[in-house]
């Protein structure tokens, strides 16, 4: 849309309130709501001024300034709020420079973009995230100086087949780890799934299918793919929806990657492509009918994995599900079809299908700067002519333990990956897509929450260690 266009549309929809939003390093979508009368062609041009000291990791107090420029491509009218509301989505800039604030996320994404442009390897990068999540009915924690615990409940769980219920349990589940594509009423999910994936739709995004997924309570949304920012602002989107719809059925919504001990966690596949001039610079004759050029993007997918950790998984959380034996992607190989290896290449008849999947993100990342990141290391792949050595086409969660050893793993811990970052963030810096002082604001930004999760007693600390 134009901002005439956007105009009009408040018109025609009687729009009341204008959403302005933007995401925070962390990931996390933040907003403040305007009146309509507010909102003209000046404020799409000039922006809207906010306080940017209040934002964990961006400015100090005494240069708190900073403004947000709405971008006219992003708006959709929110399907939740009673009064008629349009959503734009922002980008961060300096007040005084009118440049673009080097720690702003969505900034970072559109310097990726034009970095790509600006490196003639490609125009245009495509991504398609695939962002699992859980519903939950009950979920309750606590971190007091007593007292660390949580305890979560969902009614088709498979802990619940002996569980008392008013109306009665009428004992359809799926086992443990037995969520994958069963139909109701086993399938419990269906309806809440099937109005997430319409309110998408009705939102104007792509969207294809829905299912429910490995673990229990465990579920999967598919979004078609698009170019890198705008995917970005898709998956914040995606995550409000599914959030929303959820909290309307009664129910909690996680992106959380390892709610539940001993069953899978939740992923976010990527699937990437870099065309130029309108063809696939991926689909050639090597290897699963590669192109040069994506067998070095994943020779730097796989060489940097340990740094891009700090962004597509960035939780402590995160590496509860980055462990062998949960189809976790965890050693860093590739291959054709096999799901074994953190980098996978799906089988396509169209050259121009062609791409490359990066299995080990997760949905608790930031989307812009785990797009951009992915980029950054394949780009990076690319210009050096990194070989990703053979293909792994054996199934690698049943190797014996002396071949196991031969192949490099992705991080084990948040700590790890923020540590490899620190050493290697040189490819991120190239074109200044990242800037150093954005990734040491972000490292320290992590550190608190290694911190925090490190200094905290845990209950099966308990179990194992108070009578020792």
């Amino acid at each position: 849309m134009s901002i005439q266009d956007v105009l009009k549309t408040m018109k025609d929809e009687d729009v009341q309130y204008v959403d302005v939003r933007f995401t925070d390093p962390r990931g996390k979508l933040q907003h403040v709501t305007l009146r309509h009368t507010e909102v003209d062609e000046d404020f799409f041009e000039e922006g809207f001024m906010f306080d940017g000291s209040s934002i964990a990791g961006w400015k100090s107090i005494d240069q708190s300034d900073m403004k947000l420029i709405p971008d006219p491509a992003s708006v959709y009218i929110d399907p939740f709020y009673a009064e008629k509301t349009l959503c734009v989505h922002c980008t961060v800039v300096e007040p005084d420079t009118g440049e673009s604030y080097d720690r702003d996320p969505r900034g970072c994404a559109q310097r990726a973009e034009a970095y790509l442009k600006s490196s003639g390897i490609g125009d245009t990068f495509y991504c398609g995230p695939e962002a699992e999540f859980f519903l939950f009915d009950d979920v309750r924690y606590a971190v007091t100086p007593n007292k660390v615990a949580y305890e979560i409940d969902a009614d088709g769980a498979a802990w619940n087949t002996d569980a008392e219920f008013e109306m009665g349990n009428l004992g359809h589940r799926p086992g443990y780890k037995g969520g994958y594509f069963p139909v109701n009423p086993s399938d419990d999910g269906q309806d809440i799934r099937g109005e997430m994936l319409t309110t998408m739709a009705n939102m104007g995004m792509k969207v294809d299918k829905h299912h429910h997924e490995v673990a229990t309570s465990q579920h999967e949304l598919g979004m078609i793919f698009g170019t890198l920012t705008e995917q970005a602002d898709n998956l914040q989107k995606y995550k409000y929806v599914i959030h929303n719809v959820a909290l309307a059925y009664g129910r909690s919504a996680t992106f959380m990657p390892k709610p539940i001990k001993g069953d899978n966690g939740s992923g976010m596949h990527v699937n990437m492509s870099i065309w130029k001039d309108g063809k696939p610079l991926f689909a050639g004759d090597k290897y699963a009918d590669l192109s040069d050029e994506a067998l070095w993007f994943i020779g730097g997918i796989l060489k940097h994995a340990k740094a891009l950790n700090a962004f597509t998984n960035p939780s402590t959380n995160s590496y509860k599900r980055l462990i062998p034996g949960f189809e976790a992607p965890v050693l860093r190989a590739y291959s054709a079809r096999n799901r074994s290896g953190c980098v996978r290449i799906p089988w396509a008849e169209s050259p121009k299908a062609k791409r490359v999947e990066a299995r080990f993100p997760d949905p608790s990342s930031n989307p812009y700067l785990c797009f951009a990141a992915l980029l950054m290391a394949g780009l990076d792949g690319i210009k050096n002519k990194i070989d990703p050595g053979p293909s792994s086409d054996k199934d690698l969660y049943d190797l014996p333990p002396e071949e196991l050893a031969e192949i490099p793993t992705v991080c084990g811990s948040l700590r790890e990956a923020l540590e490899e970052l620190e050493k290697d963030m040189d490819f991120l810096l190239a074109g200044d897509v990242f800037t150093k002082s954005q990734v040491e604001g972000y490292i320290d930004l992590k550190w608190e929450e290694v911190y925090a999760f490190e200094h905290t007693p845990h209950p099966v600390e308990y179990e194992m260690y108070y009578s020792c």
